[in-house]
């Protein structure tokens, strides 16, 4: 794994996630890496939400402002789908989901995993993602609702939209995923959980004065009480 140092992003990096995003891989293995698999279908007459966020990635409370995205690895034994949510104040993944299949469920496993362990304010907090029919779903959109989230969509094919969720896919295949062949999905789903908790923990970001998550929420914390 490459541990690296506060690390930012600039227009090369996001150009590379937002192509990685249209093939929708973020790691191929042997004949698997020859085949594509869509992941957003945003051909459907499903509910679109508007572009609320309006790629405003910097957001100064926490658990107000998510977003989230699928993508999918490759290993001998097939594909892994992998569901994420990104909370834009401290860029912390605070929830995600890893499938064999590609459905709903996918995206509404990530999305209750934040919402349980977040506990957003209802009617205060936005989610945006792409236009695609998970996202769109009847069965989503009800559990939005249930946890009082406000829906907000890229507009149709526009990863600079979700330019931030698109990077961390990114970043993933660049320090974790590139040049493994994984032979089972239980190794893909290892390495995965291994990196996102390391990500949360330990990875420096430039947008966040170059700590990493857990740290910048931390640093956050304590000045409110330094301020009380």
């Amino acid at each position: 794994m490459v541990r690296t140092a506060g690390r930012g992003c600039g227009v090369n990096c996001v150009v590379g996630a937002c192509a990685w995003a249209r093939s929708g891989c973020v790691c191929g293995c042997g004949n698997m890496a020859s085949r594509r698999v869509a992941t957003t279908d945003s051909w459907h007459r499903l509910p679109i939400a508007p572009n609320l966020l309006d790629r405003n990635f910097t957001v100064t409370q926490p658990n107000t402002t998510w977003t989230g995205d699928m993508t999918y690895i490759a290993s001998e034994e097939g594909w892994l789908y992998l569901a994420v949510v990104i909370d834009l104040f401290s860029r912390r993944i605070v929830g995600w989901s890893m499938k064999t299949t590609i459905d709903r469920s996918l995206v509404i496993d990530a999305l209750e995993m934040a919402c349980l362990q977040r506990r957003p304010q209802a009617g205060k907090a936005i989610f945006h993602s792409d236009r695609g029919s998970q996202y769109a779903s009847d069965d989503f959109r009800e559990v939005m609702k249930m946890y009082g989230l406000i829906a907000s969509m890229s507009r149709k094919a526009n990863c600079w939209d979700n330019a931030v969720t698109e990077t961390l896919f990114g970043s993933l295949q660049v320090e974790r995923l590139h040049g493994e062949k994984f032979i089972t999905v239980r190794a893909v789903k290892d390495a995965v959980i291994h990196w996102i908790l390391w990500y949360n923990q330990k990875r420096m970001h430039s947008t966040i004065s170059y700590q990493s998550p857990v740290e910048f929420k931390q640093a956050w914390l304590q000045v409110r009480v330094e301020a009380a």
